[in-house]
């Protein structure tokens, strides 16, 4: 059985919320290959998926829109199971700069 770590990305729509909102997560998946990780992981994102009314009476739908990506990864003490590098971009350029 090996290990794979699912990047899987949702659609949260709520009634009444215009703004688009995404839930990204990261899952341990066990397998014995690669096609079967991804068989396993859209399962189990499948299963996130939901329908159910919030305490101000809106109703919030999870979509599953993607398994973005699927890595073998090791599992060990200190083992890397993800790593995000942002680069910030400024919002505009200077006017003036000394």
């Amino acid at each position: 059985m090996k290990t794979y770590i699912a990047h899987i990305i949702y659609r949260i729509i709520c009634s009444g919320v215009t703004t688009e909102q995404y839930e990204e997560q990261w899952r341990l998946i066990l397998a014995e290959d690669h096609n079967a990780a991804l068989r396993n992981a859209r399962e189990v994102a499948g299963q996130e998926e939901s329908m159910f009314v919030d305490r101000h009476g809106r109703t919030v739908n999870w979509q599953l829109v993607a398994i973005k990506d699927i890595q073998e990864t090791d599992l060990a003490h200190g083992s890397l199971l993800t790593s995000l590098v942002n680069e910030v971009r400024p919002i505009t350029d200077p006017l003036w700069v000394e």
